[in-house]
């Protein structure tokens, strides 16, 4: 089976779930230890974090 290449890097991933509170989770138990509200919210911060790069003008490639 291919491997999934996930669009957010892996540094991005940590920052955000550091920011929200449950990257002790992902130390302990891996991405996969993380609840799925814990998973919505960080694409949302990621979506807010997108656009709000869009807004200023910043390339988010």
């Amino acid at each position: 089976m291919a491997k999934k290449h996930g669009i957010m890097s892996e540094r991005l991933k940590e920052e955000i779930a550091k920011e929200l509170g449950f990257y002790d989770v992902v130390e302990r138990e891996g991405w996969g230890g993380i609840k799925s509200r814990d998973a919505g919210n960080m694409v949302k911060r990621a979506i807010e974090m997108a656009e709000r790069g869009v807004a200023q003008g910043k390339n988010p490639l």
